[in-house]
């Protein structure tokens, strides 16, 4: 932790974003620090980053007030309300970041709402037979949201096709919130995927609309790349089987992200099952 009286010697944008990189690290080591002696010291060094702030004179009113908001949710040190305290802490950062001119990116962000260990380690559900394939999808974020949106509905696996972009990439990783490690996930052609199998449809335009769509027990749902959308074979195959799914929509443009598109498809999936 840097001494704070070395903030004497930072003016403007530099000093903002030494406190931003301070204030960081406080949160981060709160998530881990779960000894009631260690959270206290560190509220109290975001309360010495607060004081200083107040007292430099050089901070915005927008500043001064989220130093302040947050002094005020710590001011028991003793017993604050840990979740309160927290979100005024992540609010004042977030004020100060700005003020530095630092616009936060999703993948910077962190879910501090993440699984325990324990839970981790006991067994995952999921719906047996709901798969995801990833048709040449090329956006690492997307790759990860998907994988995040797969884990939370009860998927039980992830498959990428050989030119899909790679769940490795560190903005796939950011995106996924840890979820690549928990779903199990390969790479292989559509044919390679689901062999057998009966209940293969694909998410795309002009097909059967999504509350009218007879989802499959179980199956494999097919998501296109961002650009060109499912391919032609792919569309060929699925219509074969369980079909086209289809999100009707009305605005001008009528196109939602592919992520967005999986995660209102996956839902509608997972509730079928959930109403047998």
């Amino acid at each position: 932790m840097m001494n704070i009286a070395r903030l004497k010697n930072l003016h403007g944008i530099a000093r903002l974003r030494k406190i931003a990189l301070m204030l960081n690290q406080i949160e981060h080591e709160l998530v881990s620090s779960a000894a009631q002696p260690a959270v206290s010291n560190l509220l109290h060094q975001a309360s010495l980053i607060a004081d200083f702030l107040e007292a430099s004179g050089e901070s915005s009113p927008e500043i001064l007030l989220a130093a302040r908001q947050f002094k005020a949710s710590a001011e028991n040190l003793q017993t604050p309300d840990f979740a309160l305290c927290f979100r005024a802490l992540n609010n004042f950062r977030h004020t100060v970041m700005r003020g530095a001119g630092q616009a936060p990116a999703d993948w910077d962000f962190r879910d501090y709402r993440g699984t325990s260990d324990e839970q981790v380690r006991d067994e995952r559900f999921f719906y047996p037979g709901l798969k995801v394939y990833l048709e040449d999808i090329r956006s690492p974020f997307n790759v990860g949201t998907i994988f995040r949106t797969a884990e939370a509905f009860g998927f039980e696996e992830v498959i990428l096709s050989p030119d899909c972009a790679d769940p490795r990439h560190p903005r796939a990783l950011r995106s996924s919130m840890g979820t690549v490690d928990m779903i199990p996930w390969r790479r292989a052609s559509l044919g390679e995927a689901s062999p057998g199998s009966s209940g293969i449809f694909a998410l795309e335009l002009g097909g059967t609309p999504l509350e009218s769509f007879a989802f499959p027990r179980s199956g494999l749902l097919i998501l296109g790349s961002e650009e060109l959308g499912v391919s032609q074979p792919a569309l060929a195959y699925a219509r074969a089987q369980a079909g086209i799914l289809s999100i009707p929509m009305k605005g001008i443009k009528a196109s939602i992200n592919v992520a967005v598109a999986f995660g209102i498809a996956a839902s509608a999936w997972a509730s079928s099952r959930m109403a047998d």
